[in-house]
């Protein structure tokens, strides 16, 4: 049977951070451990306890258990959100993000919409509100991953501010976008804060539609501010086990206590945002034979620009350059698609064989991959290795999980006579960076790699894993340097992958020959 995660989900906090703090250390004790603390509505509030966070941030004390909390939803609360270092405002205490799927590393799938719903008017895009093209990004990373439409399971968990219109006549500021949202994504628990009240209702089922026909189950929580002198309920524990692992008959199971949608009927969308989302349908998937030109220019590539402070990732599909059903990725680079990861052609590749293992859904890094994930990941080295191996040439795969918001991991052919220098050349130029790389053992799962807080992490091809978790001025192009030493590739002008842009006629022939050549390899054929 599979373990399930314990969750605490708090309604507003509002700047009571010291009594928060303390609670969430009290119930960890008498309770837990838990696996995460989850926060909706307004965390910050208008007058934080800063001098407490402070104690926090310079490590004096730590958050007794990871806390995950919604972006602002007001103007003036944005200030507290601009320093944080991809998302951690300090240890155990992480901002999500404006909108997206945070996937744990055991499985669970919880998608945010922070903020409040932007007028129909507005036009102005900022971190305190949400509009339609928000809620259609976050529908489109649930369904993202799903092979077939069809297959889609719903998602465990939905965290948004703002209460779903529709749920409760006298719920204040509702949204429809929220209604819409819920209803597209069929999430197990759906919990909102913002309303100074707790509601649980009765689990509702979901109209099957295009996505799935299965009758799924919705548990719509409301959870009053944190602390309130009504004592109305704030902090709601659960435990769950991911919907990926459960199955199916327990997921259509029912129960005395049902009722119907409250959605049905409901008019949810104005008649042009329904447009945008129904043109949207099935863009979720990639189309390996079409190619828009439009695209051309929106570059692709296995290393971030620099010289810009990254903010937190929002898993935003349109702008990421990874996700599969973006529309900012580069079609023509794709040269095989499994169940979760696809391969695809480095953009400014050191080699004609220089190749990208990318998950398909926005997940920041391997070590946050369920099981069934990682052995798809696997799968792909296996068959890179063995590829490479029938041309006299070892991989060398690494992996930044550094100011970069999607899972990417290089993959490269070296020569059989000179891929017993990559360990010394690594050595070097840790040296010459000042990074402190240690010798770990062989990658067997996720957990083997740090959970949170960034790494870099190099397998050399007689098994030796290296791995350093110091990334202060840590150097974006590193695992290009390695390859690239005089002693390895001898090309060291190709470090910058921008100086090694091809023709999109180039890039075509290059994936061409790769996928042609890579069929007797490629399982997912």
């Amino acid at each position: 049977m599979e373990q399930k995660l314990k969750l605490l989900v708090c309604g507003d906090v509002r700047g009571k951070l010291k009594t928060f703090f303390a609670r969430i250390e009290n119930v960890n004790k008498k309770s837990g451990p838990f696996d995460l603390v989850l926060c909706v509505g307004d965390f910050f509030g208008s007058n934080p306890e800063v001098e407490v966070l402070q104690e926090y941030k310079r490590n004096a004390k730590t958050v007794a258990a990871p806390v995950y909390i919604l972006g602002p939803t007001r103007k003036e609360l944005a200030q507290h959100y601009v320093d944080t270092d991809d998302g951690d405002i300090c240890t155990n205490l992480s901002y999500l993000g404006k909108r997206g799927v945070y996937t744990t590393s055991g499985g669970l799938k919880i998608a945010y919409l922070s903020g409040i719903a932007s007028s129909e008017e507005s036009s102005e895009r900022n971190e305190w509100s949400y509009d339609k093209a928000d809620a259609i990004a976050v529908r489109d990373s649930c369904l993202a991953s799903k092979a077939n439409m069809g297959d889609f399971r719903g998602i465990d968990i939905l965290l948004t501010s703002q209460w779903p219109f529709g749920m409760q006549e006298n719920a204040k500021d509702s949204s429809k976008l929220v209604s819409w949202l819920a209803n597209a994504v069929k999430p197990r628990y759906h919990f909102c804060g913002f309303n100074d009240e707790f509601y649980e209702s009765p689990p509702y089922r979901n109209v099957p539609d295009k996505s799935t026909q299965m009758e799924l189950a919705t548990r719509f929580v409301g959870l009053a501010s944190f602390g309130n002198a009504e004592k109305k309920k704030h902090i709601y524990a659960l435990s769950i086990t991911p919907v990926e692992k459960m199955r199916v008959l327990d997921l259509i199971q029912k129960t005395t206590d049902e009722i119907s949608s409250p959605y049905v009927g409901l008019s949810l969308l104005t008649e042009s945002q329904r447009d945008v989302a129904d043109k949207k349908d099935d863009q979720y998937f990639y189309d390996m034979n079409t190619y828009d030109d439009n695209r051309r220019n929106k570059r692709r590539s296995n290393e971030p620009n620099q010289g810009q402070k990254r903010t937190r990732p929002t898993f935003d599909q349109e702008k990421c350059w990874f996700c599969l059903s973006a529309g900012s990725i580069e079609k023509h680079l794709i040269i095989s698609v499994g169940d979760y990861f696809y391969l695809a052609l480095a953009k400014g590749p050191i080699t004609e064989t220089h190749i990208l293992i990318l998950s398909i859904t926005h997940i920041q890094c391997a070590a946050l991959l369920s099981e069934a994930q990682w052995a798809e990941l696997v799968r792909f080295k296996e068959a890179l290795t063995q590829f490479y191996a029938d041309r006299d040439q070892k991989v060398f795969f690494y992996e930044r999980n550094f100011k970069t918001g999607h899972l990417q991991i290089n993959a490269i052919g070296i020569d059989e006579n000179v891929a017993w220098k990559i360990q010394h050349v690594l050595e070097d130029k840790g040296e010459e960076f000042s990074v402190q790389l240690e010798k770990v053992p062989t990658l067997s799962g996720p957990s083997d790699l740090p959970e949170r807080g960034p790494y870099f992490v190099a397998e050399i091809p007689d098994g030796t894993v290296m791995l350093t978790r110091q990334m202060k001025m840590f150097p974006l192009h590193f695992g290009r340097e390695v390859i690239c030493a005089d002693n390895l590739l001898n090309c060291e002008e190709k470090a910058d992958w921008r100086q090694c842009n091809c023709t999109k006629e180039q890039e075509d022939e290059m994936v061409k020959n790769f996928r042609e050549s890579f069929k007797p390899y490629d399982f997912t054929v």
